[in-house]
């Protein structure tokens, strides 16, 4: 049940739900490509075939209107004709167009391969075999600041893939330049676009990025989280910090390192959904890592916004905040007593009490954690609260067989607390009163062989006096 085990069990159950790869949709203020109004409508009208033969023209006015074209359909918000367009072979002649000396074909082919590379995998690896990442990072040096906007757009796209197109995207060169980009007078809308493209080079964690583009991240990390109070940059700051914390101690402590902790855990006050999920998810994984990095998130006086978000409207916050504490209380004592000292544990034992059944189970881990570490007054302290009313009544919860299992823990570690105290006939009666022996007797009974030794135990050890009283009264 310590922090090993507990981060496991839960880190593993965590879910994606931060979208890697995003389409170019059509938009009315064009920032580069004035073509005429006759070749808008030109191309306006264009056929796939008339798009094609457009694009293999050899004729510059013609390309340019049919890629025009090309990246128009591919901007439809729904069904856009990828595959349509990838079957026509024109991906080659789009990437050749990118180290053309006309910025206004470069902009049309980089948006066309921009939504190509949002598609599937097998359309995103077209754009790759085609050997665009190359001509797209040269273009992140372009005079002109929405080209290279759109190619790192395609970037970010392409590292989205997976992590053998982010470790390739980051070989041929990507972080230098990109970094080089991000200067005081920088718009927000290109800093989203930064924030969401670092967060795309940090994702996935089989294999990890290496740890020498980790340290390359970082510093630009770290400026964009302290330096804007915009939500999308934000939000994805913070995604990059989340998965780059998803991972050992090490990886954790390059983060720590960063400077970055004070200012994520101010962000687990933020108003803004966007910003507290992944903020929340960065800070529990930093304090699954070594007691002394976990200090740090507490020092920076994490839990008082933690006992805030355990009583948060959205249910996914209330889970995530159970599931951070958990991994506190899967610490050291002093670690708990601040979970203690700043009010956390109260409203914990009312989401074990109240919350939805997905809610409950992390919060059980957490009660489960504070059990097996804690002091026995702190224990005892615990049971003050209230808790032995909902671990009872959760283990109704038959088919989930693991929390089961942390309750009857839970259990086991405060009869045997109350029985050092002295209070054992007292804490056991009230187990009785509220219908949590009957249910231990009834597990007694569950075809998981772990669930029924630790009721046997439990039964033989804090209940075997009353058993046999009631059997000789019989």
């Amino acid at each position: 049940m310590r922090r090993t085990e507990v981060n496991v069990e839960l880190r593993k159950s965590k879910k994606e739900d931060h979208l890697p790869k995003r389409r170019n949709l059509e938009i009315d203020d064009e920032p580069l490509s004035p073509l005429e109004t006759t070749n808008l409508v030109a191309a306006a009208n264009m056929t796939i075939e008339d798009i094609v033969n457009g694009i293999n023209s050899g004729d510059e006015n013609m390309e340019l209107t049919a890629t025009h074209a090309a990246r128009q359909i591919l901007s439809r918000e729904r069904n856009p004709p990828i595959d349509l367009l990838v079957d026509a072979n024109i991906v080659p002649k789009l990437v050749e167009f990118l180290s053309r000396n006309n910025s206004d074909l470069q902009f049309e082919s980089v948006w066309a391969l921009t939504n190509i590379a949002s598609g599937t995998s097998d359309q995103t690896k077209v754009v790759v075999s085609a050997g665009a990442v190359a001509g797209l990072i040269s273009l992140l040096g372009s005079s002109h600041p929405a080209l290279a906007e759109e190619a790192l757009w395609a970037l970010g796209n392409i590292a989205g893939d997976g992590p053998e197109l982010r470790d390739h995207v980051i070989k041929l060169g990507i972080i230098k330049p990109m970094i080089t980009l991000i200067k005081p007078d920088a718009s927000v809308p290109f800093l989203r676009n930064v924030a969401w493209t670092l967060s795309n080079l940090c994702r996935y964690k089989i294999p990890p990025p290496s740890v020498h583009a980790v340290r390359q991240f970082l510093p630009t990390l770290a400026q964009l989280i302290h330096n804007n109070d915009d939500r999308d940059i934000l939000a994805d700051t913070c995604w990059a910090l989340s998965y780059l914390t998803d991972g050992p101690n090490v990886r954790i402590q390059e983060v720590v390192d960063a400077g970055v902790v004070t200012r994520l855990v101010a962000l687990l006050d933020s108003n803004e959904m966007a910003v507290i999920t992944p903020t929340l998810r960065a800070i529990g994984n930093i304090v699954s890592g070594s007691d002394i990095q976990t200090d740090s998130v507490l020092a920076a006086g994490a839990c008082p916004l933690l006992a805030k978000l355990l009583v948060h409207s959205k249910m996914k916050i209330v889970k995530e905040a159970a599931w951070t504490v958990s991994n506190i209380a899967a610490g050291n004592t002093i670690q708990i007593q601040a979970l203690f000292t700043n009010n956390v544990v109260r409203p914990l034992v009312d989401v074990l009490s109240n919350g939805d059944f997905e809610c409950q189970k992390e919060a059980a881990w957490a009660i489960a954690n504070i059990t097996s570490g804690g002091t026995v007054e702190q224990i005892v302290l615990l049971r003050q609260l209230g808790v032995i009313i909902p671990l009872c009544a959760l283990l109704e919860a038959k088919e989930d067989s693991k929390t089961i299992s942390v309750v009857l823990d839970s259990l086991a570690n405060i009869l045997g607390a109350s029985e050092k105290m002295g209070e054992l006939e007292k804490v056991s009666l009230y187990v009785e009163d509220c219908g949590g022996l009957d249910r231990i007797e009834d597990l007694q009974s569950h075809e998981n062989n772990e669930i029924y030794n630790k009721a046997l135990a439990i039964l033989e050890q804090y209940f075997s006096n009353d058993r046999d009283a009631d059997s000789e009264l019989a």
